[in-house]
């Protein structure tokens, strides 16, 4: 990013390996709409020569002396959010707010990103994973954030086995959304999208039906059929600040909403005041960024790599060599009809 509203080539020094750290190269990267919404719409504010991307999977080049667990080399899965384990707020429970709000998101917002033929990772054994070996490059991408972003969407909501959960927007985090409720026990699973591509995929992850916004309001629709109830759980995985809205709309009375959409853009969150039970009809919002982390990196890869979860659905387009990242991120910008995630490879 050389500045909101435009990308291009930078060169910059090799980053220095500190000695909790690790300096890594990447297998293959993922082009997130997070990037989009960072250089096109100034979401997190201006930023001049910031190397972007914050999805990949990497070799590790150096690892600092007091690395006990990772050596050069290893293949590793990276998260896109990599917390200082050591702060208060991940003693807390918060550690994606490590050392302030977002502040465990790194990559691409305060420090450079992996789009980078090397990149940094502070507290490598607590932040890197082995990449199992049966996992390819391109899926393993997209443990780094679109997994774990659409199932944090899950627990937010805190769907339990037999709820009707609304999934609003099935974009590659909306589908894990789906794929997360469904893997919680969701009995019924209705859907927001239009895109076909996106619509085939969130079918093999669970969602039973769908809506279309071009057909109406969101909640008239899901009332109509619920019989008038609403559903007991909604997750946004898209829109934007009018699309809360819907959702307390949506929803039953104790019911959860679970977001994880990123709101690039407007200042205020619309909640109707009638429809929230004048500020007591215990519908509970939640939003949240996503949890990073060695753990959580070890255990959506035990998930893909036993076949519980197929993540290959998700990509969409794959792309080899540096002089396609700028393609790639255009794609990503101007998301064509059969567009999901877009994956540029650099090795096997």
């Amino acid at each position: 990013m050389i500045k909101i509203g435009e990308v291009g080539w930078v060169e910059k020094e090799v980053p220095a390996c500190g000695p909790l750290d690790a300096i890594c190269k990447p297998l293959a990267i993922a082009i997130c709409t997070s990037d989009v919404h960072t250089v096109w719409e100034g979401a997190v504010g201006e930023r001049h020569n910031m190397i972007l991307g914050h999805e990949c999977c990497a070799e590790v080049v150096e690892v600092g002396s007091l690395v006990k667990d990772f050596k050069p080399g290893d293949r590793v899965l990276v998260p896109a959010i990599t917390p200082d384990w050591n702060s208060l707020e991940a003693q807390a429970g918060y550690s994606m707010h490590s050392g302030g709000m977002l502040a465990g998101w790194k990559f691409s917002n305060f420090k450079d990103g992996v789009f980078s033929e090397y990149f940094h990772v502070n507290d490598a054994d607590g932040n890197l994973a082995l990449l199992p070996p049966n996992i390819s490059v391109e899926n393993a991408c997209m443990l780094s954030d679109m997994v774990p972003t659409g199932f944090h969407g899950a627990e937010l909501a805190d769907v339990q086995y037999g709820d009707e959960v609304l999934v609003i927007g099935i974009g590659p985090v909306g589908l894990m959304s789906v794929a997360g409720a469904s893997l919680r026990g969701a009995s019924r699973i209705i859907a927001v999208g239009t895109r076909p591509k996106c619509i085939e995929a969130a079918k093999k992850y669970g969602a039973d039906e769908f809506i279309s916004y071009k057909n109406g309001s969101i909640e008239d629709q899901v009332m109509a059929m619920t019989n008038g109830k609403g559903v007991d759980k909604v997750i946004i995985a898209g829109g934007d600040v009018n699309t809360f809205e819907s959702a307390v709309k949506a929803l039953k009375p104790g019911g959860n909403i679970g977001s994880v959409n990123y709101l690039g853009s407007g200042t205020y969150v619309n909640i109707p005041r009638v429809e929230w039970g004048v500020g007591m009809g215990h519908k509970t919002i939640n939003g949240g960024l996503m949890p990073g982390g060695r753990l959580r990196m070890e255990k959506l890869g035990s998930l893909v790599s036993s076949g519980k979860l197929d993540v290959s659905h998700l990509v969409s387009h794959v792309f080899e060599g540096w002089d396609n990242v700028p393609v790639a991120l255009q794609l990503m910008k101007d998301k064509p009809a059969d567009l999901i995630k877009p994956v540029v490879k650099f090795a096997d």
